[in-house]
């Protein structure tokens, strides 16, 4: 079992900046790889950017360029920066754990989610 506690959203202008948090408790963080989705209103949840175990991460190319995602094995977090927001990027942000250290663009193979962390871009 395992709990995932996203973080760090809010309400900024076009341009500005914000950095989301995901903090993992009863799982082994060291050997999971993390995922970011976002789900804005009326449409499918997308997939945002993954990270494995071994630091290797792969985006959409809708944030290539301007989010990093990251993790802190000593804080059990992961972390996505997210730099110049448009307001396309207005969503609902969910982190998520998959235990098997590759990471993966579906949403379907984590088994792990949070809550979500409202993100609103104004123009």
């Amino acid at each position: 079992q395992g709990q995932l506690t996203e973080s760090g959203g809010g309400m900024v202008q076009a341009g500005d900046s914000l950095r989301l948090s995901c903090v993992s408790s009863g799982r082994p963080f060291s050997s999971d790889a993390m995922g970011w989705f976002r789900q804005a209103p009326g449409r499918e949840r997308e997939f945002v950017a993954a990270i494995s175990p071994g630091g290797i991460t792969h985006y959409a190319d809708s944030v290539k360029g301007r989010f990093t995602i990251s993790t802190d094995n000593a804080k059990n977090t992961a972390f996505l920066q997210m730099n110049n927001l448009q307001p396309e990027d207005t969503a609902l942000y969910y982190c998520a754990a998959k235990n098997y250290p590759v990471a993966s663009m579906s949403a379907a193979v984590y088994s792990y989610w949070g809550q979500g962390t409202q993100v609103t871009v104004s123009s």
